[in-house]
């Protein structure tokens, strides 16, 4: 097993906890960091059936006393009915500000169990233990949590770091192929943002034998970028690479294209425009598209510019009358560069090109 240290500057630090077959023990480590108490589990209906036994028998021997509450799985879960129903079942369950919440699940699990433990009674402590390898390098890491509205994703939500993060890669053998290469294309994007190694490794297809130095490596990038800027107002907006437009694809598609599938063709759509921009070298989206159909991800979407600069402007990183967008220089290294939203269409525009 291995650790990597997140050390939050606002506030303390936390262990990420990464290995396989490590889910049996996650009581003992909790209960490293966090003393018995109640456990409120949150859990989807899919991870529930594989996981959540097992998890509530390693609590239940670490001293603590577990209850759950499951959803429906899926993206149309994450909104303010879900959330709601999740924190009417933590007062039903005598949940106390000295006890704990543990979101057990994909990146949908994380951001409503993180938002739930937020606000319930203003805050109390929260374990991720993430399920899907997109949770494992990104989402669980770094305290964002959010709950989709009618006007785009993410747009209601907090920062809530957790007490700890217990990844066990043995989990993500029962991923489906799709749900695997939305995990792919986030760990790629760690890649082009700062480590071409990492994003060489991806020429061949994920290495599966490789993934617990994958993820660490994931975790250890975003760590520091999260770290330096944990509420999001100066280089944690690198972290966006390809989400601008792929948030636009996933609203577009009513979220029937999933996450990481999106990301993946707005990264290509983003550095297509930066090389007609100026920002980006050229023969970087060609770069960043020949990784990504090495594994299994899409280049481009069905979409035009009309109809992705609609969706894009409900978008969080707008602010007033402009909004952040994220551009390769070239692989290893991106940068932030705030245009005018009226300059959005023509942007997405470049982007869409001959796709």
């Amino acid at each position: 097993m291995g650790t990597i240290s997140v050390n939050i500057d606002v506030g303390k630090g936390y262990e990420v906890f990464i290995g396989r077959g490590i889910l049996s023990c996650c009581g003992q480590l909790i209960a490293e960091s966090v003393s018995p108490c109640r456990a409120a589990i949150i859990t989807d209906s899919n991870v529930g059936k594989l996981y959540l036994e097992t998890v509530t028998r390693s609590l239940v021997r670490a001293g603590f006393k577990p209850c759950a509450y499951t959803f429906e799985a899926g993206e149309a879960s994450k909104n303010m009915e879900t959330l709601s129903d999740a924190l009417e079942f933590l007062a039903d369950s005598g949940i106390t500000r000295s006890d704990l919440v543990v979101a057990l699940g994909g990146g949908v699990t994380g951001d409503m169990a993180g938002f739930a433990s937020g606000v319930y009674l203003r805050g109390i402590k929260l374990v991720q233990i993430p399920t899907t390898l997109l949770s494992m390098v990104d989402s669980s890491v770094g305290g964002k949590t959010a709950v989709n509205l009618s006007a785009g994703k993410n747009l209601a939500g907090i920062f809530k770091q957790p007490e700890m993060v217990v990844c066990d890669t043995d989990c993500l053998h029962t991923l489906p192929e799709q749900t695997f290469a939305d995990g792919a294309a986030e760990a790629i994007k760690y890649g082009v943002l700062t480590d071409r190694a990492l994003f060489d490794g991806f020429e061949g297809g994920v290495d599966r034998g490789d993934l617990p130095r994958i993820i660490a490596r994931c975790v250890e990038i975003k760590g520091k970028i999260a770290a330096a800027d944990e509420f999001d107002v100066g280089q944690r907006r690198l972290l966006n690479l390809g989400h601008t437009i792929g948030h636009a694809v996933e609203k577009c598609s009513n979220f029937e294209i999933p996450h990481g599938h999106a990301v993946a063709a707005g990264m290509v759509m983003i550095a297509r425009a930066g090389e007609n921009l100026g920002y980006t070298q050229k023969g970087v989206a060609e770069a960043i598209a020949g990784v990504l159909r090495a594994n299994g991800l899409p280049v481009s979407a069905p979409y035009g510019a009309d109809e992705l600069c609609k969706a894009a402007m409900s978008d969080k990183k707008r602010c007033g009358g402009s909004i952040s967008l994220v551009f390769p220089e070239y692989i290893g290294s991106c940068r932030v560069v705030d245009r005018p939203v009226s300059e959005l269409r023509d942007i997405i525009e470049l982007g869409v090109g001959n796709q």
